[in-house]
């Protein structure tokens, strides 16, 4: 399911896979083996939005987290453009994912984001401490793509998001503690939804598509392979 691929022509397909190809050459069989392994298991059927979080390292876990889980796709709202990746925390994680990054020289951010998922037919489902939203682990999985948003730590989400929602989440607790840690929330969540896509849809429904795969397979192997700027102008001067 390529969500956020534009469709390529086919001359240029056919280069990238020639491409893929060559660069292949210069990693170890091993490396080439784990990339084309941990893309069998990403997913963009499930999503996640983060909107307006204060703490950077609460982003950056949540990107640890998505990548741990599979979760190709992750959208930032940062109206305040105070987001930087803390490679302590996301563990290097932010290279395999496919961040979009908005904030408010488009207007509404949140408006934004969530009205071009919902064009995408995502179910936008938000997250919120409230007793008298629905648990977590009720959501169906089969009934279409899912987009988890986060709001921030201080006034949750905002009341776009509320009003756009397809409905409002939570987990379930009994302690005398009233929420969890971003964090910690979205790693919970990941679990359960990441999992039972597997479990129970057929892969051809929430896999990447051929595309999006190669695409992401070029750019892992850009980012790990030795000067493969250069490596990539000697491929293309092959093919003049």
């Amino acid at each position: 399911m390529g969500v956020f691929l534009l469709g390529m022509p086919l001359f240029y397909r056919i280069m990238e896979k020639e491409l893929i190809r060559y660069l292949s050459d210069f990693l170890t069989p091993e490396r080439f083996r784990l990339f084309e392994k941990v893309l069998q298991c990403r997913t963009n059927y499930l999503t996640v939005v983060v909107e307006n979080i204060f703490n950077p390292h609460n982003i950056s876990a949540v990107l640890r987290s998505c990548d741990c889980f599979g979760i190709q796709d992750i959208h930032i709202i940062d109206d305040n453009q105070n987001y930087e990746v803390n490679p302590e925390i996301a563990l290097g994680a932010f290279k395999w994912l496919s961040i979009h990054k908005y904030s408010q020289g488009m207007g509404n951010s949140s408006q934004f984001v969530l009205n071009e998922l919902k064009s995408k037919k995502y179910r936008i489902f938000a997250t919120v401490p409230d007793h008298k939203a629905v648990a977590f682990s009720e959501i169906d999985v089969s009934k279409g793509p899912i987009a988890l948003v986060f709001g921030n730590e201080k006034e949750g989400i905002s009341d776009s998001t509320r009003e756009l929602a397809d409905g409002l989440i939570t987990i379930p607790m009994v302690g005398f503690t009233e929420s969890l840690n971003i964090s910690v929330a979205a790693a919970i969540m990941l679990q359960h939804f990441s999992s039972h896509i597997r479990k129970y849809l057929d892969k051809s429904v929430w896999e990447l598509d051929n595309d999006y795969r190669e695409q992401l397979l070029l750019n892992w192997m850009r980012k790990t392979i030795k000067k493969a700027d250069l490596i990539e102008k000697a491929f293309n001067k092959k093919q003049k």
